[in-house]
């Protein structure tokens, strides 16, 4: 039980510490913990689902919802093209002051620099895209695309950094321009699509949702989407590892269970004789039950009580140096995971799998100290 207890006490502390960094990395790429949209926009991204007077309406909740991070931004697919390729990405116009401070694609700059302007002609490009359009830093791209009135919008911009997420289809498909260019380019007049808040806690975004939307105009009909909403897949392939984690934990709890039924239910047996002379004395045989089941109590307490201390202790050393899986690199970085893993311990890691061990070894003792009600005293007595 305290082997048992001390992997299940690591394991789900492992599991949730993934998910966790599953969470914030994948919402620090792009998505924030919350934004500020039209209704619609999120599931069809149509240009014309806006947000109006997009700069003036994060400045407002930028200095009401400290210590909140808040960016302003716009979006539409266009043509990207350079002397010799062509290809259609998706366009972001960023505020550069304060992109940073919502997303992580800044920090992932390899090549020159990040955007510095609202206004400059420039643009900043994932690291495969660059290669698909064979262009380096300093090069020109033509962008190409429809403005929000239904128009023809084409602009040049230099390419001064190049990025690179570890998400290829980021790296691929995405690009990011100066928020005043992408509203000077695609005649937004001062609208935009998203604004994206960052909070200081993902546990907070319950109670800072209502405190936006209060924030928002009344005439504008807009909402507010929480990362659950924006990134639904995220969750549900959470819930789906989840599943899977939890029947495997379910098999060992349960072959631990069989454990103590054996050890129990032999140590009744082996003792069929004593139980059979002092049940003559005029024990009664519940109470011999009793004794059963204080027995196994006391052994599942301990087993509770070393196998969480044995697992915290564990999981506190590798949530401190990290747990590393050799080969497994590129797929961690398909799911936005570091190649190094921290577990997070918490009381609910740390107690819950050992408590339901309890649990089930206190009903897996039921059986031997139920039997004793059919033991006769006579019969047991003549045991050898």
């Amino acid at each position: 039980m305290v082997f048992a207890n001390m992997l299940l006490v690591f394991m789900m502390s492992l599991q949730f510490g993934m998910y966790g960094l599953m969470i914030d990395n994948s919402l620090k790429l792009f998505t924030g913990h919350m934004q500020v949209q039209a209704p619609g926009f999120n599931d069809e991204k149509k240009m014309r689902q806006t947000v109006p007077d997009i700069l003036p309406l994060a400045r407002k909740i930028r200095e009401r919802l400290t210590p909140a991070r808040v960016a302003a931004r716009g979006s539409t697919f266009a043509l990207a093209s350079s002397k010799d390729r062509s290809f259609g990405i998706a366009i972001l116009g960023v505020e550069s002051a304060f992109e940073p401070q919502v997303s992580s694609i800044p920090g992932l700059v390899k090549e020159g620099r990040y955007l510095t302007s609202d206004n400059a002609a420039e643009i900043v490009i994932g690291e495969v895209l660059a290669k698909n359009l064979r262009v380096r830093l300093g090069d020109e791209l033509t962008l190409l695309g429809s403005g929000l009135d239904g128009s023809f919008a084409a602009t040049v911009v230099e390419i001064v950094g190049i990025f690179d997420s570890g998400v290829k289809d980021i790296d691929r498909n995405v690009a990011q321009i100066p928020i005043g260019l992408f509203q000077e380019t695609f005649f937004m007049d001062g609208a935009g699509h998203q604004v994206v808040i960052a909070a200081d806690d993902r546990d907070r975004v319950p109670e800072l949702l209502p405190r936006v939307a209060a924030l928002l105009p009344a005439s504008a009909g807009l909402v507010v989407l929480d990362w659950n909403q924006l990134q639904p897949g995220l969750k549900q392939a959470i819930q789906a590892d989840m599943a899977s984690s939890f029947f495997m934990y379910f098999v060992l709890v349960i072959l631990v269970s069989f454990s103590v039924l054996n050890t129990q239910l032999m140590s009744v047996l082996e003792r069929t004789r004593e139980f059979g002379i002092v049940m003559a004395l005029g024990l009664k045989p519940g109470k011999l039950g009793r004794l059963v089941l204080l027995e196994t109590a006391i052994m599942g307490m301990m087993g509770l009580l070393l196998g969480a201390l044995a697992g915290g202790v564990l999981t506190a050393w590798f949530s401190t140096n990290g747990v590393v899986f050799p080969g497994m690199d590129e797929m961690a970085a398909q799911f936005n995971l570091p190649a190094r893993m921290y577990p997070k311990v918490s009381l609910t890691t740390l107690f819950s799998g050992p408590a339901i061990v309890f649990v089930f070894t206190m009903i897996a003792a039921l059986y031997p100290a139920v039997r004793l009600n059919w033991q006769k005293p006579v019969d047991a007595m003549r045991v050898a």
